[in-house]
């Protein structure tokens, strides 16, 4: 007799003393063993076996050393053959076993072969079987049984079983029959009354009070089960990849592949999957992983008229129906080996099915790709098996074009228009009764106008200065050199055909030469580039012919030249590429600086890129809808904003020495005393001050930066030093409390008290300008040192 414990633990504790015994099956053939039945068929047979078993008294009584199985195996088998009827042998997977001693005695010839196939070193479990659980079940099977209160406690058990010959992981689920077993109470098991119950239904994690209730041993489980496997490997395998489906993640493709894998009983079949632009109609990479695609394999996109047959364009990609090709050399040969043929030959691939599944509204298509390297493994008869998981897939597929989708828009938000998140609240409360007023079919309904009142502007700018002067030398150096690279070749072209359109042409060169070197206007650039494209690029077509060295001539003009704006662009290059270095340090310091500054109070930011960058800031009550404004919020921010300032003067000092050319930035602070209003402006989408009277502080911003000091022709904004304009000596005196803070930190150097001259329709502003000193390594100044300022 074979005993196959499916757990190693041999010392599980259970509130029930384990008897096996064969008493009720006995019974059964006894009460057919008596004359009164005797017509019926098994009569004879049942008298025999009752005359039989009666010699082993242990049988019946019960017995707890299991090393009988082997002594009584010839009576165990002749009481439970009847139970495991030879034709059913090949067909069920089920066992005699002793309940909750994870322990079978006796198998059907498939469940024999099911545990010998799994290999000699695999123990069968249930899965997510704990041991305290196995204690409940037994209590709670001794509530039922003997004391009457009935607790549900059924949910499915699970076996996993490897099949090393097909190379997948079979799921089973178990039922257990226990009509054969019954539990009796010995004289040390407690009463349970029914506040017992219902302490313990309220207490199922609590294995201590279990215990206590129903102490180890004290009830005796007399008989033993049968327990019938059901295979539900295919079930298992929907749910998994339902399961994956939806919760979708980076592993999503390797995840589907491993249960498809199950699912066919194909231990090396792949997945792949790709998307079909029905636009450009061209199957190319997905935003999850090009390389999973077979279609693709190492290409970017493939151009399917020329890449598949006319049966897979309209079956596929026209009807939108899945198609299996389940021997593909014989494809090979239908097609005359078309470039699909040639990919899956290359790839092993001898049998594939594709899968469409509609995935955006402009009818693009994601294609799943399943593949064999076996012909006839994947064919028109199991494609059919996929019938119930394809909704599923296509709810996938929907939701992950969605969630791309609210990515780009996101994306978009981000980087090209927002709204802040400071004042998202205000936005959403007027969509909310926007949307409610529609649904109420109220009249004349529109949308709220976004306005906050009573808010304090901040403004400041660090500007690049010198950059149009900048800009216009490196336009004059590329169009000179670009000129004289012309003058060249057309004086190498004359040596060799002495002809006077050369000379003619030579002069005008020289001419816008002469023109440029005077001083750069408005439309020279554009006349010059005309000129050479209408004038002289036909004769260098004709010059190049005239032999090898001339032909090398125009080579070494056009290859100077930009291959995307077919101009000598070698000195702007240099000048835009230090701008850009130069504004996305500023930009993302900036950035990740205001994320700090939202911590002290949330409020209103906007940031552009100029030559340079500036920015407004808002801070006020009205922008939030929860927290309460105070004015040292604002006196922080300005401070915070100072300290920014000689952070951003830093940063650019240091981007010098990655810079071609050495740029320079000249920052200002505009200050404002009077709370103002801003509008959200719809047809600008963005927001603006409010209200004629505050029109004047948008004059200073645009203006100001030009002002000269008053009497004098410079600036009020210079590279090294901080200029603050203000038009109240009250915003003076707050400045000066701030300058000499950071005057202490060894930040800012020598303060200048100017005036600045009468602007058109503004006078009277004055302006500290502070000296910053340049160590870009110094630590900063932490928020908590600024609070800290603020308060002393």
């Amino acid at each position: 007799m074979k005993i196959k414990r499916t757990n190693n633990n041999e010392s599980i504790e259970l509130p029930l003393q384990i008897s096996v015994s064969f008493e009720k099956v006995f019974l059964m053939y006894k009460k057919y063993s008596k004359d009164e039945y005797k017509e019926h068929p098994n009569h004879l047979a049942a008298k025999n076996m009752v005359a039989e078993i009666a010699k082993t008294p242990a049988l019946i009584d019960g017995f707890s050393d299991f090393t009988l199985f082997d002594t009584h195996k010839k009576n165990i088998d002749l009481l439970l053959n009847p139970l495991f009827p030879e034709p059913l042998l090949l067909n069920e997977i089920k066992s005699a076993t002793i309940p909750f001693t994870f322990t079978s005695f006796k198998f059907t010839t498939r469940f024999d072969n099911i545990i010998k196939n799994a290999g000699t070193d695999f123990e069968v479990k249930i899965r997510n079987f704990e041991d305290d659980l196995l204690y409940i079940y037994a209590c709670t099977m001794i509530l039922g049984s003997v004391y009457g209160y009935h607790v549900d406690l059924k949910r499915p058990f699970i076996f996993d079983i490897p099949d090393l010959k097909s190379g997948c992981l079979k799921h089973y689920r178990a039922a257990f029959n226990n009509d054969f077993g019954e539990v009796i109470a010995t004289e040390n098991a407690p009463k349970i009354t029914e506040e017992d119950y219902i302490i313990l239904i309220n207490n199922f994690d609590n294995i201590d009070i279990w215990k206590e209730k129903f102490p180890l041993n004290s009830y005796i489980y007399k008989g033993f089960g049968i327990m019938n496997l059901f295979d539900v490997t295919t079930d298992e395998v929907i749910s998994n990849i339902r399961t994956n489906l939806l919760k979708s993640g980076h592993n999503l493709i390797s995840e589907l592949q491993k249960d498809l894998r199950k699912f066919y009983t194909i231990p090396d079949l792949k997945l792949g999957y790709s998307i079909f632009d029905n636009v450009n109609v061209k199957i190319c990479e997905t935003t999850i992983n090009r390389s999973n695609s077979i279609i693709l394999n190492s290409s970017e996109e493939v151009i399917c008229d020329s890449y598949f047959c006319d049966g897979i364009m309209q079956t596929v990609f026209k009807n939108q129906e899945s198609l299996s090709i389940s021997d593909v050399e014989k494809y090979g040969r239908q097609t005359n080996k078309n470039p699909f043929y040639q990919n899956l030959k290359k790839q092993g691939i001898q049998s594939i099915t594709l899968i469409p599944i509609k995935a955006t509204e402009n009818n693009d298509l994601a294609l799943l790709e399943i593949a064999s390297p076996r012909p006839f493994e994947l064919n028109s008869v199991n494609l059919n098996k996929l019938k119930d998981i394809i909704p599923v897939f296509e709810v996938a597929v929907k939701r992950a074009s969605d969630e791309y989708q609210n990515t780009v828009e996101a994306l978009i938000q981000e980087h090209y228009t927002t709204i802040h998140p400071t004042v998202k609240w205000r936005f959403k409360a007027a969509a909310d009764k926007y949307i409610l007023q529609t649904t109420r079919q109220e009249k004349n309904i529109k949308l709220d106008e976004i306005i906050f009142k009573d808010v304090y502007p901040l403004f400041g700018q660090s500007d690049i200065k010198g950059s149009s002067i900048a800009r216009n030398i490196a336009i004059k150096e590329d169009l000179t050199l670009q000129l004289s690279l012309a003058i060249n070749v057309l004086n190498e072209a004359y040596k060799v055909e002495r002809l006077p359109i050369y000379e003619e042409l030579i002069f005008r060169v020289k001419e816008y030469l002469q023109n440029i070197n005077k001083g750069l206007k408005a439309g020279d650039e554009i006349a010059i580039i005309d000129f050479l494209k209408r004038d002289i690029y036909p004769v260098f077509n004709h010059i190049k012919k005239l032999n090898i060295t001339l032909n090398d001539h125009v080579s070494v003009y056009m290859n100077r030249l930009d291959k995307d704006l077919h101009v000598v662009y070698e000195k702007r290059k240099d000048y835009e590429g230090s701008v850009t270095l130069l504004n996305n340090k500023l930009a993302a310091f900036l950035d990740q600086k205001q994320e700090e500054a939202q911590l002290m109070f949330p409020h209103y930011f906007e940031r552009y890129k100029t030559d340079g960058v500036e920015y407004n800031m808002y801070i006020g009550g009205s922008l939030t809808d929860k927290k309460p404004f105070d004015n040292l919020y604002l006196y922080n921010l300005r401070l915070w904003q100072l300290q920014t300032m000689f952070e951003l003067e830093n940063i650019a000092f240091k981007a010098r020495e990655e810079m071609n050319h050495d740029l320079r930035v000249a920052s200002l602070i505009l200050v404002h005393s009077n709370p103002l209003s801003i509008k959200f402006r719809m047809d600008e989408k963005q927001f603006d001050v409010d209200g004629a009277y505050n029109i004047r502080y948008e004059i200073i911003k645009k203006r100001i930066d030009k002002a000269h000091i008053k009497n004098t022709t410079e600036r009020i904004t210079v590279p090294g030093k901080i200029a603050i304009v203000y038009s109240q000596e009250s915003d003076a005196k707050e400045y000066l409390k701030y300058i000499h803070f950071l005057q202490s930190k060894k930040y800012l150097g020598k303060l200048e008290k100017l005036e600045i001259e009468d602007l058109q329709g503004v006078s009277g502003l004055k302006a500290l300008r502070a000296e910053v000193i340049y160590n870009p390594n110094k630590e900063v100044i932490s928020l908590n040192d600024l609070i800290e300022e603020l308060r002393s």
